[in-house]
């Protein structure tokens, strides 16, 4: 047999074992089946190491939304004049601005993919955090000076910011894909308990605790994504070299939390080149199906590289081919319904760069035409909040679980909701003077902007942030507690990929971001987004009722409730 399992594997899950088994207390409980159906269900304490580690993502995200909120101006528009409003510096257009932005958004989202294999074989999470938070500063020290007057007018400041883009990515995708599963996993509870609290018995549910968890966690990127109303008029009133100064000081906090709280993080091995391994075992499943055939007793497709096994190996080498084996048809159960993805990432990009020269066609008044994206951050810090204390508990108090498959659907269907609400707003813009569908373009001594508020585009910014609670989230939250303890960065990252290719997708509508093109690209990303939460309803709502079948660890502690929806 031609498939090594490594001894870091079963190293990850003794790992994993020991912290549980330190978590539990001689004094502590399990729920009776009376209990599970009539206590209500509560969070635990969130341990101090996970709060660090959520600091960790804040710093990160101030820098990433702080420089990246300027972008579309900077690429976008020319230098102003010494009557100028408008901030920017390459003069480089809408097509280029947006097609700079969206690279940006891939690569960041596409190299998560590199960050979670290097994880996993050889440095672990916490050191690929670390290393890649030490390239990040780089990538942002190259952007700062590459954005000098002097670099401007030298013309060297195009090629600095592509290769500031390439260098932050890079650091980007070593955090991204290991930093909420490091952050999961300092908190190790995996079993049901009954606590009296205030006189009253509860259930503490990890599974509630980790969902609680990730609200937070998206929560502090959003507390972070704020940052970009600070850069953005420290863009348009100083400049952009200090714009993106800001962030870099701020990101220097994420490497000093890492060190001061490097004793205190529990820390999972590497496992080993999981993707290697995976690849071979499904290459020997194909293999032996086609030579093999059908065979009635193996019901899944990877099972037969089981078949492999050969009597000169150990017993032990066995045991760990299937439990890899297993381990891997869990992941790959759980990335199926990613799959769905790119649409709904396709429709929340449009935030990045086309919403923003949406802005700059209406009436700002004194505001940065790019600060208005940053009421859908103010949303979900206020929004998450409400959520997580008051609706979610509110459901379960009622015995209704509004599960994962039907929450990422709601998240598509708002974001459908979203896209249509652009579109009537890209309508008005066109059907208000002075510019009427803005063809042919305003000439340089005209009025840029038609006369219409962009108070407009508030319902857009809210309804794409009440969809990322639905969806983003939860995406968050499944890619962690559905994929396997050995292959929860690369879960991880195949989750954050679907982001990547989202972006790649909107290549495709470059050609289509110029006037007048832009109301029927909006309705037809409204359309294509509600059609894909129905079809992925339909698709995967029997999840939702049998949880068996992904996570078969977990059904002692996530029973059946009634009202289920």
């Amino acid at each position: 047999m031609d498939i090594e399992i490594t001894s870091e594997k079963n190293d990850a899950n003794s790992f994993a074992m020991d912290t549980v088994d330190q978590e539990k207390q001689s004094h502590e409980m399990e729920p009776t089946t009376e209990q599970l159906n009539s206590l209500q269900r509560i969070s635990d304490h969130i341990p101090l190491a996970a709060w660090m580690i959520v600091v960790c993502e804040f710093c990160e995200r101030f820098a990433f939304y702080g420089i990246s909120g300027p972008f579309q101006n900077y690429i976008q528009f020319p230098v102003p004049g010494s009557n100028g409003t408008q901030p920017g510096a390459l003069n480089r257009g809408h097509q280029t601005a947006t097609l700079l932005t969206t690279f940006f958004s891939f690569f960041c989202y596409f190299t998560p993919i590199v960050g979670a294999i290097v994880a996993d074989q050889f440095w672990g999470k916490y050191k690929a955090i670390f290393i890649s938070c030490i390239i990040y500063s780089l990538g942002l020290s190259v952007l700062v000076v590459s954005s000098i007057p002097a670099s401007i007018n030298a013309g060297t400041a195009l090629p600095g910011l592509i290769i500031a883009m390439i260098i932050i990515g890079m650091g980007a995708g070593g955090v991204k894909s290991n930093v909420s599963p490091l952050m999961a996993e300092q908190y190790t509870r995996k079993t049901l308990i009954v606590k009296e609290i205030k006189g009253k018995k509860k259930i503490i549910d990890p599974q509630i605790t980790i969902q609680s968890l990730f609200n937070w966690f998206y929560w502090a990127i959003n507390l972070g994504a704020l940052s970009s109303i600070l850069t953005v008029n420290v863009e348009k009133y100083h400049s952009f070299w200090l714009a993106y100064l800001i962030p870099l000081v701020i990101f220097i906090g994420a490497i000093i939390v890492l060190v001061v709280g490097r004793q205190r993080y529990i820390r999972a091995p590497p496992n080993g080149s999981l993707l290697v391994q995976a690849f071979r075992a499904t290459r020997i499943a194909f293999r032996l199906r086609w030579k093999l055939g059908k065979q009635d007793h193996i019901k899944h497709i990877l099972d037969y590289a089981k078949q492999a096994q050969t009597s000169d190996e150990t017993t032990e080498t066995n045991e760990k081919m299937n439990e890899f084996i297993d381990d891997l048809k869990q992941a790959i159960h759980a990335c199926r319904v990613f799959a769905f993805y790119p649409i709904y990432w396709i429709c929340f990009t449009q935030i990045v760069g086309n919403l923003t020269s949406q802005a700059a066609q209406m009436n700002v008044g004194p505001l940065p035409n790019d600060v208005l994206r940053k009421i859908e951050p103010l949303v979900l810090i206020i929004f998450i909040p409400i959520f997580e204390k008051v609706i979610y508990p509110s459901l379960r108090r009622l015995n209704i679980n509004f599960k994962p498959i039907l929450r990422i659907t709601c998240g598509f269907i708002v974001v459908s909701l979203a896209m249509a609400w652009t579109a009537i707003v890209q309508h008005l813009i066109y059907s208000t003077g002075p510019n009427y569908s803005f063809t042919p373009k305003p000439c340089s001594k005209c009025q840029k902007f038609n006369n219409i508020t962009v108070a407009w585009q508030i319902p857009t910014y809210f309804l794409i942030a009440i969809s990322e609670i639905f969806a983003s989230i939860t995406g968050l939250e499944y890619a962690f507690t559905h994929a396997p303890t050995s292959m929860k960065s690369i879960v991880m990252s195949f989750f954050l990929f679907t982001s990547a290719i989202g972006s790649a997708l909107n290549f495709t509508l470059i050609p289509v971001t110029v006037d007048p093109k832009l109301l029927w690209m909006y309705t037809s990303l409204s359309v294509v987004a509600f059609v894909t939460g129905i079809i992925f309803y339909v698709t995967f709502r029997n999840d939702d009722i049998d949880r068996n079948c992904v996570l078969p660890e977990e059904t002692s502690t996530n029973p059946p409730k009634q009202a289920d929806i």
